[in-house]
């Protein structure tokens, strides 16, 4: 059995494998309570082989409510109960996350200050905080202390105390954040110190402690350093069980859990450092999907577990397949961070691109089982909502084709990831061609579908099922001469990199000059493009009717480092700006506030707006089941899911 997958004991209790599944927000919390989909949620993983599994981090106190649906640890205890005994029966150790957001928490639900170590504004919300004194110090460390105590006697095997993202302790370690004069200031460690004393009393002899600490707050002006925080990690290790080191700080909250753009594995040098200098295990934290990479780093003695949340998230059964050497059957995790970032005033449910019921354990079944009636199908569309109907459907005991009109399956998402730094939404589709030829079904490519074909596919008793994709929207200026010398929307663009190899093949057989990137969306689509026109080595111009150039990237954590990025491949931004005309070479802009228009060089545009939906079979049929863009546009995510429930509607029409 691979080392990843084996077991591990922490401080005399044994976890049946050495990954453990991080704390991190879900919207799961009934109230602040822990719920009973937090329950099934956290069994599902232990299920699937998770040999640690951390819940989301609890407030000790009630001056921290951080966001909505944070839990409370106060008001926890059931809820504790009730994950424990969900995940018992497979003997993943579970751990109570226990924190206080200080100065990053928020006010707008607690309705008081925050409280923090000195009163240095949040570079994010620019709220001041209130600097706690020591009767408010007294009551933190003892909200630690309590909430440890009620952990243990819910039947939790111990917790973690986070001191990393979002964490009053990393403020009291940081030079950033702590300006005080008193003694919490000249020994920065101070209050960590007394916190793990109080939460090491709390749990007694036999609980597990661990510990989540920033060691680098990518600040080195005054923020925690490497070598400072190895210090304070060879400080503290003593008290603790195991250890995991992080980065980030209120500067960078994106560094923690970036996105995709960031390097699988990035923490790797930081934990190998950091396990040099203390005797307990150190877990690797920091995007790691891949077992083998994770193996890897147990093998090379960089850490003693591995952390990989969302690779869980994204395939519950992770562990299961290692142990059972089918690791290509596991689900890619895209680190896109659409899904899974969650700290959000929308409230949206933690979830996964490719694996809707993630998050949705009490709502949606399971996609594995028999249907009472095996029947054939046809599915029309190889993009994802057609993929995944095909999947199911043949997981369910049904005989499927697939029909695609192009030569390869993944529509869509196979365009979405030629753009830069998004190349791993394409590693989905591979996984599906996989599943698809493991499950028989027959995929017909190059397959035109018209509504003759069916009509024959209904009267031979085949059920239909259409995920048709998306066309370009009407182009938002010029007429068609206009248009076919200057213009390409996205989708055609990519689908041309890909057929000509190279982004500067494309551009080279278009006029010479300005590449405008027209983006009304304002998600990654615009910014990827104007990045890779500029990698091409061509003058780019982002033009945007927002106050910063992709301002959706904010909900995954890459707003700030995609206009670094921008900023430094030279790309110009036009903000507060709408694309009006594009006509000798000139493009006609408008400022959306004052309506002030004006012009500026441009040789080709590439829209990157909305598509229309492909629905020219369904309305020729429209008694038909449809999934994906052919209904509207839609994001991988909402594509999987309606290609999954319209398979259980198949299956359920008999």
């Amino acid at each position: 059995m691979p080392r990843l997958a084996g077991p591990v004991v922490l401080r005399g209790r044994t976890a049946p494998s050495r990954v453990l599944f991080g704390p991190h927000e879900t919207n799961l919390a009934w109230r602040r309570e822990i719920s009973e989909r937090h329950a099934a949620y956290y069994a599902r993983r232990a299920a699937g082989g998770a040999g640690v599994i951390v819940t989301e981090v609890a407030s000790v106190h009630g001056s921290d409510w951080p966001y909505e649906r944070a839990p409370l640890a106060a008001d926890a205890g059931p809820g504790w109960a009730a994950v424990a005994q969900a995940c018992r029966p497979y003997g993943s150790l579970v751990l109570a996350g226990l924190g206080h957001a200080g100065g990053q928490g928020s006010s707008a639900y607690g309705q008081q200050a925050l409280w923090a170590p000195s009163g240095v504004a949040d570079p994010g919300t620019r709220e001041v905080p209130m600097v706690v004194e020591q009767p408010e110090i007294d009551a933190l460390v003892a909200g630690y202390g309590a909430a440890a105590t009620s952990a243990v006697s819910a039947g939790l095997d111990g917790v973690e105390v986070a001191a990393g993202q979002h964490s009053i302790l990393r403020q009291f370690l940081s030079g950033l954040t702590n300006r005080r004069r008193d003694t919490y200031g000249a020994d920065r460690v101070r209050l960590l110190r007394e916190v793990l004393a109080a939460v090491r009393a709390g749990l007694g002899a036999d609980g597990v402690l661990g510990l989540r600490l920033c060691c680098d707050e990518l600040a080195p002006w005054a923020g925690i350093t490497p070598e400072q925080g190895t210090a304070v990690a060879g400080a503290v290790a003593g008290t603790a069980d195991y250890l995991v080191p992080v980065r980030g700080s209120g500067l960078s909250v994106w560094a923690t859990r970036p996105d995709m753009h960031e390097e699988p594995g990035f923490n790797r040098g930081l934990c190998a450092r950091v396990r040099t200098a203390v005797a307990v295990p150190v877990v690797l934290q920091g995007s790691v999907v891949d077992p083998a990479f994770a193996q890897q780093a147990l093998d090379q003695g960089v850490a003693d577990l591995v952390e990989m949340t969302r690779a869980q998230i994204a395939e519950p059964d992770l562990v299961r397949h290692v142990r059972a050497g089918t690791a290509e059957r596991i689900r890619p995790c895209t680190l896109s961070n659409a899904r899974s970032a969650v700290r959000d005033p929308r409230n949206p449910v933690v979830s996964d691109d490719a694996e809707p019921r993630a998050g949705h354990e009490t709502e949606d079944p399971p996609v594995e089982g028999t249907d009472a009636v095996s029947r054939a199908a046809v599915v029309v569309g190889g993009g994802p909502a057609g993929m995944e109907a095909a999947r199911v459907l043949a997981l369910r005991g049904h005989r499927v084709r697939l029909l695609e009109r192009d030569g390869r399956l993944g529509g869509a998402l196979r365009l979405a990831a030629a753009v830069p730094g998004r190349a791993r939404m394409g590693l989905l589709v591979p996984w599906w061609e996989r599943e698809l030829a493991r499950l028989g079904v027959a995929v017909e490519l190059g397959a035109e579908a018209d509504p003759a074909l069916l009509d024959a596919a209904g009267r031979a008793g085949e059920a239909v099922l259409l995920a048709t994709g998306s066309r370009p929207a009407q182009s938002p200026i010029g007429g068609p001469a206009v248009l076919d010398a200057v213009f390409l929307d996205a989708a055609a663009f990519e689908s041309a990199v890909l057929a000509a190899g190279s982004t500067a093949a494309v551009l080279a057989r278009r006029p010479a000059g300005t590449v405008v990137v027209h983006d009304p969306v304002g998600d990654s689509t615009g910014v990827g493009i104007a990045e890779q026109v500029a990698a091409a080595g061509r003058a780019a111009v982002l033009v945007t009717p927002d106050q910063v150039a992709g301002v959706q990237l904010a909900r995954t954590g890459d707003l700030v480092p995609a206009n670094i990025r921008l900023q430094r491949a030279g790309v110009v931004r036009e903000l507060r700006t709408r694309l009006l005309d594009v006509r000798d070479g000139r493009a006609v802009l408008e400022h959306v506030w004052t309506g002030a228009c004006r012009e500026i060089g441009c040789a080709v545009v590439i829209d990157c707006g909305h598509r229309l939906p492909a629905d020219e079979l369904w309305r020729a049929r429209p008694q038909l089941r449809r999934a994906g863009d052919c209904v509207a546009p839609r994001t991988v995510h909402e594509a999987v899911l309606e290609g999954r429930r319209a398979a259980f509607m198949v299956g359920a029409s008999g």
